[in-house]
């Protein structure tokens, strides 16, 4: 197995931990890569898996943040390019899928499968936008942190335990806001991909948490119906991150489908 190493190359930070078929995991807004610590440990035993900090968050926020989940996009790729990968399956959540998307987008000959956990294919609404912006405003004048108070009871379900509810404020509240505050307008400014969803071509697999308000399980139910090769897991008493209030269930939905 190899050992874990981290790298910045001349891009974003990642993990790349073990041998194998290469997953890469892409994170939530606003968190980075430590999200994604358990399935790292769990996955490589059996697969070599890559975890960037996407730019302007965690261990990269200290390079310039991209203006577009394009860009985001583009850095995944050049990573697998640093790393001599061709193709990996990708796992996308929350914001992660809005790259995923870009990635299907923009280098679609690099993805053997995909997996969407928590996240959308449609735009945001007008009134999404607005919400968008007014985030971007409470980032500039007050800082990060009431923006992760705000989200956190749309991030997790009533029932997440008080630590994971710590946890997750620790982690949102370290985020740099340029970082945060470009991320909220490229989520903002990103275009619908629900056209894209027939010519996924790649085995495909939908996530949702059954109480996730976020991207509720109705659109989960309506994306993975669209996807040519689509699968579709309800995780069940669990919000928006489904991986951190369900690691096990989670996890069990990932290797099921990666097996198969």
């Amino acid at each position: 197995m190899r050992a874990m190493s981290d790298t910045t190359r001349n891009g974003p930070y990642f993990v790349d931990q073990g041998r194998g078929d290469p997953i890469v995991l892409l994170h939530a807004f606003p968190l980075d890569g430590r999200m994604w610590d358990a399935e790292r440990e769990a996955l490589s035993q059996s697969r070599r898996v890559i975890v960037p900090d996407l730019r302007g968050f965690g261990r990269s926020d200290a390079l310039l943040p991209p203006r577009s989940l394009d860009d985001h996009a583009d850095d995944v790729a050049r990573i697998l390019d640093d790393l001599g990968i061709k193709r990996a399956s990708v796992v996308g959540l929350s914001m992660g899928g809005y790259i995923a998307f870009a990635l299907v987008r923009r280098h679609p000959q690099r993805l053997t499968r995909l997996i969407l956990a928590d996240t959308r294919a449609a735009p945001d609404s007008p009134e999404g936008r607005r919400a968008r912006d007014e985030n971007i405003a409470l980032v500039a004048r007050d800082g990060v942190a009431p923006l992760v108070e705000r989200l956190l009871p749309k991030l997790l379900s009533p029932k997440a335990p008080p630590d994971l509810v710590a946890r997750v404020r620790a982690w949102g509240g370290r985020q740099r806001a340029a970082g945060v505050m470009s991320a909220l307008a490229a989520m903002r400014d990103r275009p619908d991909s629900t056209p894209l969803l027939s010519s996924i071509a790649v085995p495909s697999l939908v996530i949702v948490g059954d109480a996730d308000s976020i991207s509720p399980p109705e659109e989960a139910r309506a994306m993975a119906a669209a996807l040519p090769a689509g699968e579709l897991t309800v995780i069940a008493s669990a919000g928006h991150l489904t991986n951190l209030e369900s690691p096990p269930s989670f996890l069990a939905a990932v290797r099921q489908f990666l097996e198969r």
